[in-house]
């Protein structure tokens, strides 16, 4: 791709043969005996004005494949597709060369939401102690923040208690305190639910206001981009630990902020146990056969990922993309 609006003026042939190609492949007019053949120096300058790549246009599936809860893409050749794409070797570590890079965003995010398929997941850094980071099985996600979930369950009771306390009343487990918790755990679940849209999105999927430039497309790399272009990575499927504990920290104080820490508690065990719900579900949804409403919503995630990842948000509901109009037909 090629930006020649400086060469405009300075064209032998005038600018008017330039304008006629504005936007076309000039592959075969450069090389046309009738027109002219072009030397070696109108390559040299053409690269000089090079501003990126166009990519290849094959998809791995097209408006005319079916999506079932069978769905497998096509594994991908390392060699051939680093060959005919020229965007990131599959077979050396990733961050690195998305950071060292000099393609432009367009070209980034039309290559990263092509998606590929490995029979083993890809290295993303060097070291392995990085590499560690990177890599969550999903009964990760459970085991880590189910015993904080539980924990926050039982402050929010205890908490209630200790109110109570002060007009002598010291039922740690009265009806009320756990009807309470109970209805605040609900309401943390119902949280949970617009947070998985709205983050996945709006924070995952920000393309539009993406800075031009390899540090930002590199963090887009980390966040979510490594899971579009590698949808079916077994090991990146749910979130490492450290990230959604960094995700979680600005919402769980904003609860503290407005709530008492009885409800804050009991919302924030809601929102955790249906964050660890869609996580599991996620996983499950790319990899593990399912009940019917599962099946459907793992046909629809898979379209967000092999047909229009700007539409079909949801994961584990279509709800809010019924809501907000970004719901896939599929």
């Amino acid at each position: 791709m090629y930006d020649v609006t400086s060469f405009l003026s300075d064209h032998p042939g005038g600018d008017d043969l330039v304008l006629n190609y504005a936007g076309k492949d000039i592959r075969d007019i450069m090389q046309d005996s009738v027109q002219h053949i072009h030397s070696e120096s109108a390559y040299d300058i053409l690269k000089d004005l090079q501003v990126g790549l166009i990519g290849n246009s094959e998809s791995t599936c097209n408006d005319e494949t079916v999506i079932d809860e069978h769905y497998k893409p096509e594994y991908t050749s390392e060699e051939k597709d680093y060959e005919r794409n020229q965007f990131l070797d599959l077979k050396r570590p990733l961050i690195m060369q998305v950071w060292n890079a000099n393609f432009s965003k367009n070209f980034y995010l039309q290559q990263v939401h092509q998606p590929r398929y490995l029979p083993e997941p890809a290295r993303l850094f060097g070291p392995s102690y990085l590499e560690m980071l990177t890599r969550t099985s999903w009964y990760v996600v459970p085991l880590f923040w189910g015993p904080i979930t539980i924990y926050l369950f039982r402050q929010s009771l205890l908490q209630q208690a200790s109110i109570s306390s002060i007009t002598g009343e010291m039922d740690y487990y009265s009806t009320n305190a756990i009807f309470n918790t109970i209805l605040c755990f609900l309401t943390g679940n119902v949280i949970w639910t617009i947070l998985e849209y709205t983050l996945h999105r709006f924070l995952f999927h920000v393309d539009e206001y993406l800075p031009d430039r390899p540090f930002f497309l590199m963090l887009h790399f980390l966040l979510h981009g490594i899971h579009h272009y590698l949808p079916m990575d077994r090991l990146r499927l749910v979130m490492p630990p450290t990230l959604f504990g960094a995700l979680q920290f600005p919402f769980t104080r904003l609860a503290y902020a407005l709530f008492p820490p009885w409800m804050a508690n009991g919302i924030i065990a809601g929102a955790f146990a249906f964050y660890m719900l869609y996580d599991c579900m996620h996983y499950a949804l790319h990899h593990t056969k399912m009940p019917q409403y599962m099946k459907e919503m793992k046909i629809y995630h898979m379209a967000h990922h092999f047909k229009n990842y700007e539409l079909g948000f949801g994961v584990t509901s279509k709800f809010w993309d019924w809501v907000f109009s970004t719901q896939l037909r599929v």
